[in-house]
């Protein structure tokens, strides 16, 4: 995921370097990894992107957010190759307990959510941050509003004049555009009376959608979801766009998977490789 020049990486399975390089993204432009689970195929990458990382020159920090037995997993993989690093680790612990915001910047704040799998799992809610309110630099010239007061405004402040006295926000700003939100939501069971209210209003949600609804039984018995469950969860949480991938290999391609979530949500379309995905 990519903000303000920088990238965020959710979950980095086995080949991310390959795919990384495949598609031009560079690898020193990540500043987190985010991991849901222990599973290989969310995190066996992200060891060998770590060496690499120091062979290609990082000195900046690698901030990696995950489950709390991966700092000591990563740990004994760099002692035990005997690798050194020329820039720091900083480890920031997942809990299953409750949601909690795990990175918070001045453009964005990343926020856990405990998922209900076979192996503790959070997904991850991406909520960008800034001034949602666009300056009226005129009404702010007219009512004589100080420049250090600006920044404030932009974010809803009324202006106080000792001699106009209270000037209301809705005067000195117009409507600019809403802070959005990406829901990463991967290996979990179909649970709308959790996941609704948390997904309420995303403007994209990446939802797990493992199996057709056919084998929603098997579903079940591995903590997954299948496609149309995704499709429900979307439409209940009012989301903008669903986008749906993690399938089981026993699907040649993904069109059926497709059609099954767009019955229930239109606005669905398929998690691709290379493909950037506007939000």
């Amino acid at each position: 995921m990519r903000l303000e020049g920088s990238y965020l990486l959710l979950d980095c399975g086995e080949g991310a370097q390959r795919q990384l390089s495949r598609y031009g993204l560079r690898v020193l432009k990540i500043s987190h990894v985010f991991v849901t689970h222990l599973h290989g195929d969310h995190y066996f990458g992200l060891p060998g992107l770590i060496t690499s990382m120091a062979l290609y020159g990082r000195t900046e920090p690698l901030v990696i957010v995950g489950p709390p037995a991966l700092e000591s997993i990563i740990q004994v993989l760099i002692t035990e190759s005997d690798s050194v690093l020329p820039y720091e680790l900083q480890y920031v612990q997942t809990q299953t307990e409750s949601i909690k915001t795990v990175v918070e910047t001045e453009q964005f704040k990343v926020v856990s959510v405990p998922l209900k799998h076979r192996v503790p799992c959070t997904g991850f809610l991406v909520q960008e941050k800034g001034p949602e309110l666009k300056l009226n630099v005129d009404a702010c010239v007219k009512y004589k509003v100080p420049v250090e007061q600006y920044d404030a405004i932009k974010l809803g402040a009324d202006y106080h004049s000792q001699s106009q006295g209270l000037i209301p926000n809705n005067l000195l700003t117009s409507p600019a555009y809403k802070n959005r939100t990406y829901a990463y939501i991967t290996d979990t069971i179909y649970d709308p009376e959790y996941l609704v209210p948390i997904l309420q209003d995303a403007d994209l949600l990446y939802h797990e959608a493992t199996f057709l609804h056919e084998r929603a039984d098997r579903a079940a018995e591995t903590f997954h979801s299948t496609a149309l469950q995704a499709a429900q969860i979307a439409q209940a949480s009012d989301v903008k766009r669903l986008m749906i991938g993690h399938f089981s290999a026993r699907y040649n391609d993904a069109q059926s998977l497709i059609e099954e979530a767009q019955s229930v949500f239109l606005n669905t379309v398929e998690a691709v490789e290379g493909n950037c995905y506007n939000i």
